[in-house]
Formats: C-alpha cells, sequence, structure tokens
C-alpha cells in the first residue's frame, strides 16, 4: 500500500490549520476588545451619562439610546453642523470620531434641554 502523505506534510497542515484559528480567533478577541475600549455615552430618562466625556484625538464615541423615546444627537456649533444624528429609537446607536482637539457641545434636536460635552485632547 502507498502512503499519501508523508508527515512532513501532514505536520505542515496541521500548523497552517492552526494558525488560522489563532489569527481568527485572535481578531475577534481583539476587535471585542477595541470595542469595549471605545468610549460610550448613554440616553437614559432624558439625560446623556456621561454628560462630559474626555477622550484622545482620533478617539470616537458611541452614543446609545436607552430610553422609549426617540433622541437625536447634534453638535451646538458648526456650519456645516460638524456630526448630526439621525432619530435614535430604542437601543440604536450613533458614533462620531473626533479629529481635532477642542470642545464639543452637543444636545437632543428633539429634547434641547439635553445637552453634553465631548473634550478631545
Amino acid at each position: 500500500m502507498k502512503r499519501l502523505h508523508s508527515p512532513l506534510v501532514l505536520t505542515a497542515a496541521v500548523a497552517i490549520l492552526a494558525a488560522n484559528v489563532f489569527l481568527v480567533f485572535g481578531n475577534l478577541r481583539h476587535r471585542d476588545a477595541v470595542a469595549a475600549e471605545m468610549p460610550g455615552i448613554t440616553i437614559d430618562n432624558y439625560q446623556f451619562a456621561p454628560a462630559t466625556l474626555t477622550i484622545a484625538v482620533g478617539g470616537s464615541v458611541t452614543w446609545t439610546n436607552h430610553d422609549s423615546d426617540i433622541h437625536s444627537v447634534a453638535a451646538d456649533d458648526g456650519d456645516p453642523v460638524m456630526f448630526k444624528s439621525a432619530g435614535l429609537d430604542t437601543d440604536d446607536k450613533y458614533s462620531f470620531t473626533f479629529t481635532r482637539p477642542g470642545t464639543y457641545l452637543y444636545h437632543c434636536t428633539l429634547h434641547p434641554h439635553m445637552t453634553g460635552k465631548i473634550v478631545v485632547q
């Protein structure tokens, strides 16, 4: 009976398979860790929390609406407005990446008493 694969070929195939599994699952864990590190602001009880958030230049912020009413996120200054979400229903999210240092005030366009601040350093 003729041997189809040498031990060296089988060892190489197993090593390649193991490396691919490691890369796939390692990348998933990295992506989850990055998502967990992304600063977040919750919208709950008609408030942004935290009301003030400090991040690094190039950082992104994700707002998540936990209220049963629709809310939005819109920068106070700028023409055009630097960032503005559509209406966010319950559990909807909106993200924005801040590329310049500064202090950015924002509000909910539907409920102007709801305000917040992002400090980018």
